[in-house]
């Protein structure tokens, strides 16, 4: 299992489109992977678990992902958001 904790940058945070690019890419993993703020934890590969957590400009955020390709899964969803999905 490995974590990596991240501050999302992006103007809307984790809503909507930069929240469906997430998840698709959470979706390219076999690991499992969950997204963490405040204590609270969900499946990262569910849009309606990610959009729950409310995430904004600005919150940090903890990527937990436990499985043969953890490694890979934290190292590319890091990049989406370091990237701010592109935007």
């Amino acid at each position: 299992m490995v974590s990596k904790a991240i501050v999302v940058q992006n103007q809307v945070g984790l809503h909507a489109r930069p929240a469906t690019f997430f998840i698709q890419k959470s979706n390219e993993f076999k690991a499992s992977i969950w997204v963490e703020k405040d204590e609270r934890r969900v499946n990262a590969k569910s849009l309606l678990g990610v959009l729950s957590l409310g995430i904004t400009k600005g919150t940090e955020i903890t990527i937990i992902a436990d499985g043969l390709d953890e490694k890979d899964a934290i190292d590319a969803l890091e990049n989406l958001v370091e990237s701010n999905f592109s935007e």
